[in-house]
């Protein structure tokens, strides 16, 4: 007797298929499809997508994965696209080396500045040339966490539909806005509405349980390797870093911007 799963799920074998195709290259370039989908892979990050509330095209379960697809059935909605493919398509169209067998194209909801200045006392947090996908995924789910208004990417920072940044976020990606925006226009919009403007150290600066982190704030986050650009730094109205030992040559990127994030909620809540 059929469960219902089976009658919805529709064979494909081709690699070449319009919507396998759609995936593979929104994986390898980390973009969305030209439709504007996002290509995410794994049971618990569309899970995070379906109880975000966002839009599904089409959900792929490979052959030997459909056991494991059963239990997404009742929550996704009819008129969603259930495709069941070969094991061997669907690794040709996803990066991990040991996927689970299950992907989807979904569309991120759309946000704009508006949305992240909706506060006179708004925290942002701001990625500034950060080419760590695993990085960049850690910061955007802490600045969930910890009451970030939003995430703004400056140039030659990792794209938000990475992979490993949409892993790392663990579905924060999904509700928090995240905003791809030129350093300078980020700096102007802020100063325009009153902000300061606080990058980060590994070393220099006035330390971070020293610094006032309430009102209106954007913190600056840089580079595992050079940190914060130094037009940003020279823009900025204050540098900050966080005491640690000497012994230590800086703390990773995604570790050091969730302390940050951590006492700046501190301070909020006080």
């Amino acid at each position: 007797m059929s469960t219902g799963f089976e009658d919805r799920l529709r064979p494909i074998t081709s690699r070449q298929n319009s919507l396998v195709k759609d995936l593979r290259k929104a994986f390898t370039h980390a973009e969305t499809t030209e439709d504007g989908y996002c290509a995410i892979e794994g049971v618990r990050i569309i899970e995070e997508a379906i109880r975000s509330g966002l839009r599904f095209k089409a959900v792929f379960v490979s052959e030997s994965a459909q056991e494991r697809a059963k239990k997404l059935l009742p929550q996704l909605a009819a008129q969603v696209e259930l495709l069941l493919v070969p094991d061997e398509v669907f690794q040709s169209a996803v990066p991990t080396e040991t996927p689970q067998g299950i992907a989807a194209l979904v569309k991120l909801k759309s946000f704009d500045f508006k949305d992240v200045l909706r506060s006179d006392d708004a925290l942002i947090l701001a990625a500034a040339g950060l080419q760590d996908p695993g990085n960049l995924g850690t910061i955007i789910r802490s600045a969930e966490a910890f009451g970030a208004a939003g995430v703004v990417l400056a140039e030659k920072t990792v794209s938000a539909y990475n992979p490993k940044v949409v892993r790392a976020s663990a579905g924060s990606l999904f509700r928090l806005p995240v905003l791809k925006v030129p350093a300078a226009d980020a700096l102007a919009t802020m100063r325009g509405r009153g902000m300061r403007i606080l990058a980060t150290s590994s070393h220099k600066g006035v330390p971070l349980d020293e610094a006032d982190l309430t009102g209106g704030l954007a913190i600056f986050v840089g580079s595992e390797g050079a940190g914060v650009p130094k037009d940003i730094i020279g823009a900025a109205d204050e540098t900050i870093a966080i005491p640690q030992s000497p012994r230590v040559e800086s703390l990773n990127a995604g570790i050091a911007a969730s302390i940050v994030l951590y006492e700046a909620a501190r301070q909020r809540r006080g």
